[in-house]
């Protein structure tokens, strides 16, 4: 009971009863409902309510509970859950599983965002006691809370502690961050020590070395670094190399900049524009501009750079520093006295810079100095200002490399142009998921972004986690977030979450816009959420009233196209105050009840709109002449005509053919005739579709000599036939039996529709097998196979089907085998047929083989499927192979959702097998399926006879709650049970909710119950029962009631009533045994 509360959501009644009964197993399963239903307030009471119980939550329960914790950021509850988890495996050194694992990863990750490392550090440990193996990212996110925290003597302890080496991307950061805020000598020492632990540096952590002493001047330091970084074989980086030169400028060693350039290129790395630039920007400012004449053509020949013949070189370095060429130009001194020359060129010209040279040195200084070090915060930033996302992405791979940190600024900017491009959702998701710091310092504008971009690229889960840390922040979230999940939610089908978020969107005022409101109506739509959809409507009145009639046109025209009239006519009549239909909403109503083929409400619409002085457009006029005709309304559809006419002249044709039509619907051939003779006296000349209509009026009038004229004038003319024509032909001519006829006509199609050979074909065979017809299509299958016609889907279930009906299961069987081997699914309704027909021919292995073919392919087994095997297996004899077939479709999900198993309810009670109707009543009631009463009945009159009168009353009580009204026969079964069970009362009660219910209980009924109360030596109720019997015009028999006058002879009892008549003397009067005077 407690689980089947759990399955339906009632977990608060699961709780009460629970607490009663404290079973674990069912605390298991309230724990982890709660944690689906996302109240892990509720989950985690349960579970220090079982640890204060003295008993133990499964694993299981910990791992559902923490990893809710976590998505709603609870880290201490996390924590202290988390670490109850790891004791479970400590005493039997049981591993932990990948999703355990995966859970307790994020709350480390979550306390070290938190700055809790110590407790990060502590559960690391715990975890490291299982051999299990913890992510590299936990142990690179206590690195950098240690780096944040520049408590590096811990860090290393943690490191040694753990008997474990730092990643090389988490030394990097330590290196960097010692470097920028104690210098290259503080950090040189602690590489010593990470090394003594068996760390091996790579080219960045030199790399970083170099950076960092050029910009200290430590340039012996620097080339030290350089010389180990070659004795390991590693090719040093581009920012290492632009550092040294850098560095080499800055102390003033010029000459030996342009030596490293030559090693650099002996050792394969080809200079790029950065290293250029530095150059660049050293001979500058050492004033030596040949040098820097030489450098820009040295880059126009390895295609760096383009230079055009009237483009001055000094020119172009000076834009490629970042100057305006304009405000800096070098100048030739033309004084005779030189007064302006600063420097000399090496021709001995004097020259002078025309520039404010204080600025014009500030900028190259800072040119040098971001050289050493690279700004990758700065690099990424103009990447992004150019659109150049992804190498932004590379950039930033590049930055956790060399230790630097994004700043927010830059990290949430990223993660927005990232979510405008739908190509790069993947690479935002794996940016998030590295750097789960910034992750969280997101702000709401980028967090509703991200949001959308999850819903657009389907990834729901992480959609979900990040819009819940949201709510769980207080963010505010924008109508097109909340907009973005219930749509992706309705297209999956996800009912559970949608109805959570959508709760949670009404109560924060969401309010889409029309187009939003159009996508998502028409996804409620298709999942039937009817109410949502009414409640929506509702929604989007209130918030955007200046567009009450544009939103209620949507609402009609989307439920109209979705077959869902009742429901518009339902809000029309409820916004009949507040909204009038025009034209266009009537048109879209109406579209929907023609395609609904509900023409009879069709027409009601039809008279309220022509009531208004407005008239449908022709497709839909076109649509209800026809239908008005054939129910009897001739004057309407005339009327409608005529107002056709006068607004849609042109298309006069259309409309009589409407009526034509209609005459033939009607059976009024006649009057077709007339029409048609009307419209020749008219001047109009039969054409193609004319002619097709009258052949379908007469099929359907089964004149089959009008119908052989008019396809004479429709070969004579070279006229198409449609396939509609085609089917109503044959179909005629098949009930008539011409199978000459009908294969003439499937020759002429052919001829005229090569390319819809198949329906040609499909057709003729359905139409032959349905008249029993099975030689004739035996030589269209003939022809088939000698043209190399394959039959298609719907043929072989054509072929299936047909020869069931004509009693030929084998062939059936063939053709459905062949479907199945070609990868088809036979239709449901054939799949029902053959198992039917199998069961019922005694051939119950092959309906079970059939089944075994359905269930490897995953087909789901409907009722009559079910029915007809399981019936088989319970007729001979076979009921452990019924349970087990049923066991086996609930457990791989082939029941489909609509399941009535109430006749083999009835069966397993016949054959005394409780428990299984049970189960099967259950697995009804969880798809929404309300049992019939029988059922009830069989399984209540069931538990009686196993003397089971609780378990019995309790399902009486459940088919009350129902509605449902159980049999005469259950009653008598209850109230004879309740009586042997001493329960005398309880069976009286019966009959007096009986009485009230209007229903006379049976006389067996109250025999039994008088008798009862006559062994409880309980006189008096026996007597008054025996009264009200006799009042009902029964009689007792005459044991019964001369037993209970014999048990009077001492009560001594007066009766106000009968004037103080004696009681004996009122009881003999009323049985009959005293007459009156």
């Amino acid at each position: 009971m407690a689980s089947l509360l759990v399955q339906v959501g009632l977990f608060k009644e699961a709780e009460e009863l629970l607490f009663a009964l404290e079973n674990n197993e069912i605390f298991d399963d309230l724990i982890k409902g709660y944690a689906g239903a996302r109240e892990w307030e509720k989950g985690v009471f349960v579970c220090d309510f079982m640890k204060g119980r003295g008993k133990v939550p499964s694993r299981d329960c910990y791992g559902v509970l923490v990893d809710l914790l976590v998505k709603v950021k609870r880290t201490s509850l996390a924590y202290r859950l988390a670490f109850d988890l790891v004791d479970l495996g400590v005493p039997l050194s049981v591993p932990l599983s990948g999703d355990e694992l995966r859970a307790l990863e994020m709350v480390m990750v979550q306390l070290c965002i938190g700055g809790r490392i110590q407790e990060a550090r502590n559960l690391v440990k715990k975890v490291l006691v299982l051999n299990c193996e913890v992510s590299s990212l936990v142990f690179d996110e206590i690195a950098f809370g240690y780096c944040e925290r520049r408590d590096f003597k811990d860090l290393v302890s943690f490191f040694v502690e753990i008997k474990r080496v730092p990643s090389v991307k988490a030394a990097n950061r330590v290196m960097n961050s010692l470097c920028r805020n104690y210098g290259v000598e503080r950090a040189g020492l602690f590489l010593q020590e990470l090394e003594s632990l068996g760390f091996s540096p790579d080219e960045v952590t030199y790399g970083i070395l170099i950076g960092w002493s050029c910009r200290e001047g430590k340039m012996v330091n620097a080339l030290s670094c350089l010389s180990a970084m070659l004795s390991k074989s590693f090719v040093p980086h581009m920012y290492s190399y632009n550092a040294l030169i850098s560095g080499l400028f800055k102390v003033g060693m010029v000459d030996l900049a342009r030596e490293i350039v030559d090693e650099m290129i002996e050792r394969g790395t080809l200079p790029d524009v950065s290293t250029f630039r530095v150059l660049m920007a050293g001979y500058c400012k050492c004033r030596k501009f040949d040098k820097v004449k030489s450098l820009v053509h040295e880059m126009e020949n390895r295609g760096l750079i383009k230079l055009s013949l009237m483009e001055n070189p000094i020119s172009k370095a000076f834009l490629i520093l970042g100057f305006d060429p304009l405000s800096v130009k070098l100048k030739r001194d033309n004084d005779g006295g030189l007064s302006k020359t600063e420097f000399f060129d090496d021709v001995g010209n004097g020259l002078y810079l025309d520039t404010d040279v204080d600025e014009y040195e500030k900028h190259l200084t800072l040119d040098l100095e971001e050289s050493m070090v690279p700004n990758f915060n700065s690099f990424v930033g103009k990447e992004c200002s150019n659109g150049n996302l992804k190498k932004a992405l590379i950039l930033v791979e590049e930055m956790l490399c060399w230790g630097q940190e994004l700043l927010l600024p830059e990290f949430s900017k990223l993660v927005r142009q990232l979510c405008s491009s739908r190509s790069q959702t993947t690479s935002m998701t794996h940016l998030l998921e590295k750097m789960p710091r910034y992750a969280h310092k997101l702000d709401q504008e980028t967090l509703n972004l991200v949001v959308q971009a999850y819903n657009k690229k389907g990834l729901l889960s992480k959609a979900k986690t990040t819009l819940d840390e949201m709510l769980q922040n207080k963010f505010q979230v924008t109508n097109e977030t909340y907009t973005a999940i219930l749509m992706t939610l309705c297209k999956k089908g996800n009912m559970k979450d949608f109805n959570f978020y959508w709760d949670v969107a009404c109560r924060n005022k969401w309010s889409p816009g029309l187009e939003d409101f159009k996508s998502l109506l028409v996804l409620m739509c298709q999942q039937k959420m009817l109410k949502e959809a009414s409640l929506f409507l509702e929604i989007m009145l209130l918030s955007h009233p200046y567009l009450k009639s544009d939103i209620c046109h949507v609402f009609v025209e989307v439920l109209s196209g979705k077959g869902l009239t009742d429901i518009v006519l339902l809000a029309l009549k409820q916004l009949q105050l507040r909204f009038i239909l025009d034209d266009t909403g009537y048109n879209n109503l109406l579209r929907g009840l023609c395609n609904e083929g509900n023409f009879s409400l069709a027409f009601t619409v039809l008279d309220d709109m022509l009531d208004r002085s407005l008239a449908p457009c022709l497709d839909i006029s076109v649509l209800l002449i026809p239908q008005l005709c054939k129910a009897q309304r001739y004057d309407k559809a005339i009327a409608l005509k005529d107002i056709l006419l006068k607004e849609h002249h042109s298309f006069s044709h259309a409309i009589d053919c409407a009526l034509m039509r209609g005459f033939y619907n009607m059976g009024s051939i006649g009057k077709a005739e007339a029409m048609f003779r009307e419209m020749l006296s008219k001047g109009f000349s039969p054409d193609e579709e004319l002619c097709n209509m009258l052949i379908q009026g007469h099929c359907q009038a089964n004149d089959l000599r009008k119908v052989g004229e008019l396809l004479a004038v429709a070969i004579r003319k070279s006229w198409v036939l449609s396939l509609t024509s085609y089917r109503n032909m044959v179909r005629s001519v098949c009930r008539k039996g011409g199978v000459w006829f009908a294969l003439s006509l499937k020759n002429l199609m052919l001829a005229q529709c090569a390319l819809d050979g198949h329906i040609i074909y499909n057709i003729l065979i359905f139409y032959l097998l349905s008249a029993g017809n099975s030689l004739a299509v035996n030589k269209i299958l003939a022809e088939m196979e000698e043209k190399k016609v394959v039959l298609d889907e719907v043929g072989l279930n054509f072929l299936v089907y047909g020869f069931l009906q004509c009693k030929d299961l084998s062939r059936s069987l063939s053709y459905l085998a062949i479907m199945i081997s070609k990868g088809f699914k036979p239709s449901n309704h054939n799949l029902r047929k053959v198992i039917s027909s199998l069961c019922d021919a005694g051939d119950l292995q092959k309906a079970l083989k059939l089944s075994q073919e359905m269930r490897l392919r995953g087909w789901i087994h409907d009722s009559a499927i079910q029915t007809s095997i399981v019936e088989s297996l319970l007729l001979s004899g076979k009921i452990q192979n019924a349970e087990t077939f049923l066991d086996r479709m609930g457990e791989e999900s082939l029941t489909p959702d609509n399941i009535n198993y109430d006749y083999l309810i009835k069966c397993f009670c016949q054959h005394g097998r409780l428990n299984n109707a049970v189960h099967l009543m259950n697995t009804m009631l969880r798809k929404n399926n309300i049992p019939i009463s029988t059922s009830y009945d069989f399984i209540i009159i069931g538990y009686c006879a196993q003397n089971k009168l609780d378990i019995a009353m309790d399902f009486y009580s459940e088919m009350l709650n129902w509605n449902l009204k159980p049999r005469i026969e259950t009653l008598e079964m209850l109230v004879q049970r309740s009586c042997q069970d001493g329960k005398t009362e309880l069976a009286e009660q019966f009959l007096v909710d009986m009485s009230h219910g209007g229903e006379t209980p049976t006389r067996k009924m109250y025999c039994t119950v008088i008798k009862s109360y006559h062994m409880e030596k309980n006189l008096r109720k026996a007597s008054e029962l025996m009264q009200a019997m006799q009042e009902n015009g029964y009689q007792p028999d005459f044991e019964t009631h001369w037993s209970l006058i014999s048990n009077l002879n001492s009560v001594k009892a007066k009766d106000t009533d009968n004037g103080g008549k004696g009681f004996l003397s009122r009881l003999l009067s009323k049985s009959g045994f005293l007459q009156k005077k």
